[in-house]
């Protein structure tokens, strides 16, 4: 496929450094000051058509020449683009890219002009608030303004008395990606303390199974490679890959700006690059090869590459036989399930042909480097497939290795941040629901394993979990809920007590991370909005509170565990420096001068940070003793210190749950075509993967029945809109709303055919669970099989009623939440059986 077929170019994903230009058509938002975009193609947005240079109209002006100008980051994807914000009189006049970052190169991509959005939003919540009147749920209940004081006390009080009751597991509390680095830990110190082992996080309902995956067979669940140059070896890394095999990723729209520094090294070493997706994107657009399997049929993709490889002798015979435990059991494995390209193809839908082009392809090209993201991860046997892809790096010699590796999109450090030692006792506690948010609702309906009564979030379960309609069920019957939130989301109107946060501009510290573990300090930009609070000081606050109320633990025991001197998050970041391992060179005074991230694992000052983990180098010897003084001298960090595909130990670890070491197919129950799938047990054992929590044993292999299809026969997948939108927040943004306010229903124009659905149309996608509506959008690179439905849209979104954008359910409640991966907790976003009509 050419490259230019669709008549995609950069400048479709990023722009120069300079926004509130005319590139992507945005709105004129902000003022253009100058124009600093980078040499090269992408410094094409600061010209007109023409080529001549844009006459910057605002040079020289005293009312727009700005008298301060702050360094920041910004708070959306994993790319974490360095900001720097123009201001006049504390008022923001422009957001600028990093020139001196090389893989940034000046470049940001739309949402770098959705963060002032966030500051200056007529629907900012601005006071704590409490429910007075109104069911649960209702967009007619009402809330008065009370204080923060009053707000925690409210909290603490609830809390203490579940605690006091012996219900201290049916508290909990989800996380999410929007947080500051660090939150998580001091959510893990209160929960603790109060007796609660329901911290949950957002990676089950992100990029978990990843991270698990290559934990087990290398030892870190980390993104395994980084952008740039490596500080170690003075080498490119990522840039250095002769062929990038991306499955389940749109890189594109997802991760603009460090895409684009993946397609600038290509066109320097003429790397080829094959895009695994059932639909056509941005990213396949510039594609050698795009192909387009059934949702959710990856791992049989995958599984056929690696037979294909080592049957025909492709694979790294020295690195195999020096660094691989269980090779020859994964070889009599694939040989003994017959997981051949010719199985595959009848599983995939693509050609045998094909598949050992692609296996060929990847073994042969030195170093070639696989990335993957949310559309292998929000699969059913997500852990199992990722492993796959684990052991396809290995076998070929492409783990350790500048340019290659398992680069597992999220999957990324800032993950556990140490805290000092708690000196308070803590009380025994049972075990954790079901790995995963979207237990919660099966929790509080059913009460099994037992019915949770509090819950705070920082994320939006109403849009993000599976299965709205029982989620909203769910939540009009929670005893007590806590919201915390930029706006009104749809949660908020199920909460208690609603408590209002601070945007990225409007704090100090560390918030967003790139996904090659790399981070950068951000500087406060403006003041914050009304009485919002950033989420540490909420905790901090929230502990102080229970000191106050709580009559079992002495006061001092909680004031002690949360000091508040960490509500300076520079006093708090100094104490994760110095209690993390692998952390010790990452001070905010490094940080601070540098235009680049810096990446983990950094142990010292003079440590350059790691780019390319397991590297055979002094620079990673050196990070991998400070983790942990037993990985002294080891390369890869499992028990025996080489790459894991099968070992006793690990079999019986995983056999429990159902699984084995070396992964067995099987896929969703709604793929078409009879395909071998699970049964759940009733029944709870010991997650392996997640040992603080239980999770239902699965039979794999169960037979598919394709009974579902009669009535809806076509495969439905979620995803994110478009490079517009990250996650919920950017819908109550003007500039989000303005460009991608409408839900587009991606369907080839020969189902829709069929349908009797014309472009443009209103249509309703119905499934078993329910359905929403969107407009379609006759799309010939999809599947015909296949149905897109973008995510992140909810009816709570009033910003879009400017532009007279409708009001949609969540894309989820479309989804089954009994499906997921029971050893991550994944969920199944990227399958369901659907049918489309006319609305």
């Amino acid at each position: 496929m050419k490259s230019d077929q669709y008549g995609l170019s950069r400048r479709g994903f990023v722009r120069g450094s300079v926004i509130g230009g005319a590139s992507l058509g945005a709105p004129a938002l902000l003022p253009v000051l100058s124009t600093h975009a980078a040499d090269g193609p992408a410094a094409a947005d600061a010209t007109a058509s023409s080529g001549a240079p844009r006459a910057a109209f605002t040079d020289h002006s005293a009312a727009l020449s700005p008298d301060r100008t702050v360094a920041t980051a910004c708070q959306f994807c994993n790319s974490n683009c360095r900001l720097h914000v123009d201001l006049k009189a504390g008022r923001i006049l422009a957001v600028r890219g990093e020139d001196k970052d090389p893989v940034q190169q000046g470049q940001v991509c739309v949402k770098a002009e959705l963060m002032p959005q966030l500051v200056y939003n007529a629907e900012r919540l601005t006071r704590p608030l409490r429910r007075v009147s109104g069911a649960k749920g209702s967009p007619s209940s009402k809330f008065e303004a009370i204080s923060w004081d009053e707000a925690l006390r409210t909290i603490a009080g609830k809390l203490l008395a579940l605690r006091d009751a012996g219900q201290a597991h049916t508290i909990a509390n989800r996380t999410t990606g929007r947080l500051p680095r660090g939150t998580g830990s001091l959510v893990a110190r209160l929960f603790a303390m109060l007796g609660s082992p329901n911290n949950t996080d957002v990676g089950p309902v992100c990029n978990d199974a990843g991270g698990n995956a290559l934990a087990a067979t290398f030892g870190l669940g980390t993104f395994t490679n980084g952008y740039g140059i490596d500080g170690a070896t003075g080498r490119d890394d990522l840039g250095s890959a002769r062929h990038y095999l991306l499955l389940g990723t749109n890189q594109a729209e997802t991760h603009p700006v460090t895409f684009d520094y993946l397609l600038r090294s290509r066109k320097r070493t003429k790397a080829t690059l094959t895009v695994v997706d059932p639909r056509l994107t941005p990213t396949g657009a510039v594609a050698d090869r795009w192909v387009a399997p059934k949702p959710h049929t990856d791992f049989a993709l995958l599984l056929a590459m690696l037979h294909h490889i080592v049957e025909e002798g492709l694979y790294d015979k020295a690195f195999v036989e020096r660094w691989v435990v269980g090779f020859d059991e994964l070889r009599a494995h694939l040989r003994k399930r017959r997981y051949t390209p010719t199985w595959a193809a009848k599983v995939t839908g693509l050609d045998a042909a094909t598949i050992r082009e692609m296996a060929e392809e990847y073994a042969t090209a030195k170093p070639a480097a696989i990335f993957c993201n949310a559309g292998i991860s929000h699969q059913l046997g997500a852990f199992d497939t990722y492993r796959v892809a684990a052991f396809l790096a290995a076998v070929t010699g492409n783990i350790g290795r500048p340019g290659g590796g398992c680069n597992f999109m999220h999957n990324t450090w800032p993950g556990d941040l140490h805290l000092p030692p708690l000196k308070a006792e803590v009380p025994e506690r049972r075990e954790a629901l079901p790995v995963g948010p979207d237990y919660f609702a099966e929790s509080i309906l059913t009460g099994r394993p037992y019915r949770l009564r509090a819950v705070i979030t920082q994320g939006n379960p109403l849009v993000s979990s599976a299965n709205t309609t029982k989620v909203k069920k769910a939540f009009e019957q929670l005893d007590f809920y806590v919201y915390t939130g930029l706006f009104m989301e749809e949660a908020a109107y199920y909460a208690d007590i609603i408590l209002p946060v601070c945007s990225g501009l409007e704090m100090e510290g560390v918030y967003m991370r790139r996904d090659d573990r790399a981070i950068r300090w951000q500087e406060q930009v403006v003041d914050r909005v009304g009485e919002s609070r950033p989420d540490w000081e909420i905790w901090i606050g929230l502990a102080h509170a229970l000191a106050e109320l709580d009559t079992r633990r002495p006061a001092v025991e909680w004031r002690e565990a949360f000091p508040k001197r960490w509500m300076d998050y520079k006093e708090l970041w100094d104490d994760f420096v110095a209690h993390t391992p692998g952390m010790g060179g990452m001070t905010r005074t490094r940080m601070r001068k540098r235009a680049e991230p810096l990446r983990w694992p950094c142990p010292t000052p003079e440590h350059p940070g790691v780019s390319t983990l397991y590297l055979d180098h002094p620079s990673w010897y050196e990070a991998a003793e400070s983790l942990d003084p037993a990985h002294r001298g080891k390369r890869f960090l499992t028990p025996s210190g080489k790459v894991e595909f099968f070992t006793p130990e690990l079999e019986k670890k995983l056999a429990v749950t159902g699984h084995s070491a070396l992964p067995v197919f099987y896929t969703h129950p709604e793929v078409t075509g009879r395909n071998p799938t699970l049964a759940y047990s009733r029944t709870f054992v010991t997650n392996p993967v997640n040992p603080q929590a239980v999770t239902h044993p699965v039979r794999l292999g169960v037979p598919g029945d394709d009974a579902v299809h009669r009535a809806f026969p076509l495969m439905g997948m979620t995803g994110r809109p478009s490079v517009v939108h990250f996650a919920e927040v950017t819908h109550w943004t003007p500039t989000g709303k303005q460009l991608n306010g409408i839900r587009f229903i991606q369907i080839h124009p020969d189902t829709a055919r069929r349908a009797g659905i014309r472009d443009g149309d209103d249509v309703r996608v119905e499934s078993p669970r329910g359905s929403v509506t969107g407009t379609a959008l006759l799309w010939k690179g999809i599947r015909p099989d296949t149905v897109f439905v973008p995510n992140t849209f909810g009816p709570a979104q009033k910003v879009g009623d400017l532009f007279d954008d409708p009001r949609y359910e969540a894309a989820n409640t479309l989804l089954d939440d009994r499906y997921y991966d029971n050893l991550s907790g994944q969920q199944a976003f990227k399958c369901f059986a659907c049918r489309v009509v006319k609305a």
